[in-house]
């Protein structure tokens, strides 16, 4: 018996807000607007928030090594030094061992040769102007200042090492408009075989926010104690410069639009329960007490808040999504982990607007309301 008592007057509830909903049509939509316009604002930047630094540091990678492991005293990484190296990196980037010697050419000339893995070298430094690069042994990549010196016809060369011959054939040229225009890139494994040397530098890429590369940089030094290990100041100050400021004007401008939309969704509810103050008087003149007047209002700005929410989220992503394209050629990504924070969020302005004119209403007599006073 009583459970269909509670289920009638839950239906009743319904209806009722259902009627003041299409009764009022006009402020319901303004309300609701105003509520969206809050959810989209709070989701786009939210989304922009937490995607825009993760795509900003993927771009850094780009840009080559952030830390430099370099071995002192004219000694060279053995295999298992690299090995160690690219252990204590793993999962937090990429390690690429260099080796490096002066080779002469045929006209008694001197030029830097480099053995490195390739196919790592090429995801290092993936801004690299090459022509093509290495795929068989005997190739070598050419500076594009070495091209003219060892091969200018394009065809292959001999370089020596110690007295250790070996010929060559160009696979590709290469331009940075840096020191790499001058060098010659061949694989390590023909590095080694050609003059028995092990590599002494090892370029590290690291990803994370500059808290991880700091922790990263301070493992390795812990870990190599005969080897210099030193951070790439330009990349780095510049990564964590931009982050910073990137991540500031995010949440600042965050903070303004969201505040900015709140204040419109309080002046249009605030606005919306006085407009009906005729409306609650009645119903209190008619034996409807203060907190079923209460509740009532408050659920129609519960269901404004989920309804504002579900819009704003979907209008926010999609917002977000578009301004990744046009800005990173790379949509951002939904979070759906935000949704909760924004239906909260909505729920509590929502409420917030709807509980302070509540306040002064019951002040009131409903006689005096319906005089007009």
């Amino acid at each position: 018996m009583r459970g269909s008592k509670e289920r009638g007057r839950s239906s009743m509830f319904l209806r009722m807000l259902v009627r003041a909903a299409m009764l009022r049509k006009r402020s319901a939509a303004s309300a609701l607007i105003a509520t969206v316009v809050a959810a989209t604002a709070a989701t786009a930047m939210l989304n922009l928030f937490v995607d825009v630094q993760a795509k900003l540091r993927k771009e850094f990678r780009n840009f080559g090594a952030n830390i430099i492991v370099e071995a002192t005293g004219g000694q060279r990484f053995t295999p298992h030094g690299v090995h160690e190296i690219e252990s204590t990196v793993a999962g937090r980037g990429l390690a690429v061992p260099f080796a490096y010697a002066v080779a002469r050419t045929e006209n008694d000339q001197s030029i830097v040769v480099a053995g490195t893995d390739l196919n790592l070298v090429r995801k290092l430094n993936p801004w690299w102007s090459v022509s093509s690069w290495p795929k068989a042994p005997g190739e070598a990549l050419l500076g594009i200042r070495a091209a003219r010196l060892v091969s200018p016809e394009g065809g292959a060369f001999l370089l020596k090492v110690d007295g250790r011959a070996m010929n060559l054939a160009p696979a590709g040229t290469l331009r940075t408009g840096a020191g790499e225009d001058s060098r010659i890139y061949v694989s390590l494994q023909d590095f080694r075989a050609w003059t028995g040397r092990e590599p002494s530098v090892v370029e590290i890429a690291a990803s994370g926010p500059p808290e991880e590369l700091n922790s990263l940089l301070h493992n390795l030094q812990q870990t190599l104690t005969g080897a210099e290990v030193s951070a790439v100041r330009q990349v780095t100050e510049g990564e964590a410069n931009v982050l910073g400021k990137t991540r500031s004007t995010l949440l600042s401008s965050a903070a303004l639009i969201v505040f900015t939309a709140s204040l419109c969704v309080l002046a249009t509810l605030m606005g919306w329960v006085f407009d009906r103050r005729r409306d609650f008087a009645i119903m209190k003149a008619l034996g409807a007490s203060d907190r079923l007047i209460a509740m009532f209002v408050a659920g129609e700005a519960m269901v404004l808040g989920c309804a504002g929410a579900l819009l704003g989220f979907a209008a926010g992503t999609a917002i977000a999504n578009w301004i990744g394209r046009v800005n990173f050629h790379a949509p951002v990504a939904p979070r759906f982990s935000l949704f909760p924070a924004v239906l909260l969020g909505c729920l509590a302005v929502t409420l917030l607007a709807a509980v302070l004119p509540l306040r002064l209403l019951r002040r009131i007599q409903p006689a005096m309301i319906l005089r007009g006073e």
